[in-house]
């Protein structure tokens, strides 16, 4: 009875681990970006670092590319709120240290995109860009996930349509898998029903 018991606990630790067994943490820096009514848009800021890897100086481990749908409320200048419809959010890794190469993850925002200004002293402007986003990993596995992205420009540039990324942080989770649950609830009450049984004999 107290091996079924250990097994039980055993599974139930199980559980939260196969449910959310990919995690992925992403930093990305430098890059300009465009910003308009119409979106806004980055390619090619560099992927700083991948979960506990980071990239040598002077170099990068991919790229991070997004774009959002148009602005829906607010302004470009005071900031406000941007669609996700026909947005984007994509990370490709180059293969180096360790990191897998090609796509990493492929999605979209998820939730409308808000875009705050955050300082706007002596003509230099600072915002954040912050929403949530679903995809597919490169493992083939669905995930959510959030990105906050640092924006900086001048009130020239921004008349422009110019930004640069100072610096962007990503987080990811792979989603369970509704297979992989059945089998572990069907294994735990599988379980559960030896130990009803032996107790009740």
């Amino acid at each position: 009875m107290r091996r079924v018991v250990v097994l039980l606990a055993l599974l139930a630790l199980a559980l939260p681990v196969a449910v959310w067994a990919d995690t992925i943490d992403l930093t990305n820096q430098y890059g300009s970006i465009s910003v308009s009514s119409a979106g806004i848009s980055s390619t090619n800021s560099e992927l700083k670092s991948f979960n506990s890897i980071t990239a040598p100086k002077g170099h990068s481990l991919g790229y991070v590319n997004f774009t959002t749908g148009v602005l829906s409320s607010g302004t470009i200048a005071g900031g406000g709120t941007f669609s996700d419809v026909g947005s984007s959010f994509t990370v490709v890794g180059k293969g180096n240290s360790g990191i897998p190469k090609g796509l990493i993850f492929s999605g979209a925002f998820s939730s409308p995109i808000t875009w705050t200004l955050t300082s706007g002293s002596s003509g230099s402007l600072t915002y954040t860009l912050s929403g949530q986003i679903t995809g597919m990993l490169y493992n083939g596995h669905a995930a959510i996930g959030s990105t906050t992205q640092y924006i900086y420009s001048s009130k020239g540039q921004l008349s422009q349509g110019i930004g640069h990324i100072r610096m962007g942080t990503t987080g990811l989770s792979s989603t369970p898998e509704p297979g992989t649950l059945g089998l572990l609830g069907t294994g735990l009450v599988g379980i559960a029903e030896i130990f009803r049984r032996r107790k009740a004999a």
